[in-house]
């Protein structure tokens, strides 16, 4: 199994207090965790996220995302229903790394949007491996989700896993003035369901 569960521990938030389990990547060496709410291995479908580290935005209140919003919202969301998952995978950046990022956001200050910058430094626009998901949520039971997204090439790595997507939840949160473009790039490159608003953006009359 290319992920192994490590320990599990108590973690209160300001939310709700989560069940933190941690597992291990065995190839990379990566440590990803799960927060756990209430009884998930139930069988009924799960509210869930899967997010992806982004230490600028989820911890330095970066504004060029919405990642730090998004995860906040995701929390929240699961607290208010008592019951959920959220999957924090080690993959910062789409898969490409901190330092890199940083380069690739240089890459932006000069004018290039996400995706341009990701593949001038000789990378994918997105690098992430959804695969590691299935043995957690194996683990935690987890057959069915509820999944709070707006990417629905996760919603095709879950699907195609075999574990049933119920419901495909949007997360739209954490638009500003500094990440118009951001936003605008995801719809209108990656095929993120950002709303009429950010796709109208990226595709001027």
């Amino acid at each position: 199994m290319p992920v192994a569960f490590v320990a599990a521990c108590k973690l209160p938030t300001p939310f709700a207090e989560f069940t933190m389990n941690g597992f291990l990547e065995k190839a990379t060496g990566r440590e990803h965790v799960v927060l756990s709410l209430g009884d998930v291995a139930d069988g009924a479908p799960v509210l869930g996220r899967i997010h992806s580290e982004c230490l600028t935005g989820d911890a330095l209140f970066s504004q060029r995302c919405d990642c730090g919003s998004q995860l906040e919202a995701a929390l929240q969301a699961i607290a208010r229903e008592g019951r959920g998952v959220l999957l924090y995978l080690r993959q910062e950046g789409r898969g490409i790394g901190l330092l890199n990022k940083i380069r690739a956001y240089e890459l932006q200050d000069g004018g290039a949007d996400t995706v341009e910058a990701n593949e001038r430094l000789g990378f994918a626009a997105d690098q992430r491996d959804y695969a590691i998901c299935l043995p957690m949520l194996e683990h935690l039971g987890v057959k069915s989700l509820r999944l709070m997204t707006n990417n629905p090439r996760k919603v095709k790595a879950l699907t195609d896993m075999g574990i049933t997507v119920a419901e495909r939840v949007p997360l739209h949160t954490g638009q500003n003035p500094h990440n118009k473009l951001y936003l605008a790039t995801k719809a209108s490159k990656l095929g993120h369901m950002m709303g009429n608003q950010h796709q109208s953006e990226a595709d001027p009359a």
